[in-house]
């Protein structure tokens, strides 16, 4: 395909230096340089040149040390453009939980993070980074669960409001469907709890803001049940007649094109991608992680985009975590990461 040219670079970060970020970012760079042309990574020059090492394969493939954003825009075909935005890292061994490595993966993010704020990068695609090793690295590092709380916390700073202030949606998505959760690592009481009102009609908003510019109209939203068969009239449940029927009316009142509640067994095979292109709903509101992620991963891992909804920046991740259990040994698949790169550069640049 051939995309249009980015305005202003895309950052990429590599996550944990210890884990398969690095390498997989080299892998996407060799495999589809015409998707990654204008992006660069936002991480350490040596740590990648060390990955592209991993994944050399036929002609030499440059990793090119870049002084400013701007400048990947004009890096030539076929070579990886790197702005040192942390210290130069050590060499940190493959596959090991170190807090070195978190400290080097969340200075990075956070660096990212302030470019996307201040305007110089058009998106931001975050390679996983290791919770364990992040908060290994101490403050104030240690303080965010992952990526997204990290990016919350900095948006919200930015934006000079709370942190409740600048609510946001994990949306997970392939070529097939699109989930977003209304509640994402909480235990199932606690998740059954967090289904309220207020929660559920503020993830309509995020969805319905997000989407938009997106798909060019108002998405089309249908809300699964929290209950067998929707609560089959309150027989099985009352959520869908005391929480989920009042949101959706209230959504419906604001001009949100919103549905349901639906019967979960199956709102997620009407809101699939048909082989006509077509399909029911653009998007599924799913009550908790495991109700809303089984269907995406199960139409495969590989293929999957985390997007986080309700930030002022657009940034996508691979649905994977670090596979310290790979990493180091050139093997590890990064169709996940291509997906996201692709899907951060569909949204910064309006095409589908």
């Amino acid at each position: 395909m051939n995309w249009p040219e980015l305005n202003l670079p895309i950052a990429i970060t590599p996550g944990d230096p210890c884990g398969i970020g690095p390498e997989i970012i080299a892998q996407a760079w060799r495999t589809v340089p015409e998707l990654t042309r204008g992006c660069f990574v936002a991480g350490d020059v040596g740590l990648m040149r060390r990955a592209m090492a991993l994944v050399q394969l036929g002609p030499c493939f440059p990793v090119c040390e870049i002084e400013s954003p701007a400048q990947a825009l004009g890096v030539p075909p076929r070579c990886l453009p790197v702005l040192q935005v942390v210290p130069v890292a050590p060499n940190l061994p493959w596959g090991q939980i170190d807090a070195r490595a978190g400290r080097l993966a969340g200075e990075a993010v956070l660096w990212a993070t302030r470019a996307a704020l201040r305007g110089e990068v058009s998106a931001l695609v975050t390679a996983p980074l290791h919770k364990e090793a992040l908060h290994a690295a101490g403050p104030p590092y240690d303080q965010y669960p992952g990526h997204t709380e990290l990016l919350q916390a900095e948006s919200a700073r930015h934006a000079g409001v709370t942190v409740a202030q600048m609510p946001v949606r994990m949306m997970l998505a392939n070529d097939e469907l699109r989930v977003v959760l209304v509640s994402i690592h909480l235990s199932l009481r606690e998740a059954l709890d967090a289904i309220t009102v207020d929660r559920v009609l503020e993830t309509l908003r995020i969805t319905h803001l997000a989407l938009m510019p997106l798909l060019g109209r108002k998405p089309r939203i249908a809300i699964a049940g929290v209950n067998p068969h929707a609560g089959e009239g309150g027989l099985f449940g009352r959520e869908e007649i005391e929480i989920l029927q009042p949101c959706v009316s209230a959504a419906r009142a604001e001009g949100i094109d919103a549905q349901g509640p639906l019967a979960p067994d199956t709102v997620f095979m009407r809101a699939r991608q048909r082989a006509d292109g077509q399909r029911e709903f653009d998007v599924v509101i799913a009550m908790h992680h495991d109700q809303g992620l089984i269907p995406v991963k199960y139409l495969g891992v590989e293929q999957g985009v985390n997007v986080t909804l309700g930030l002022p920046l657009i940034r996508t991740s691979p649905d994977h975590g670090t596979a310290m259990d790979l990493a180091g040994q050139g093997k590890a698949d990064a169709s996940s990461l291509i997906q996201a790169i692709r899907m951060a550069r569909q949204r910064a640049t309006g095409v589908q």
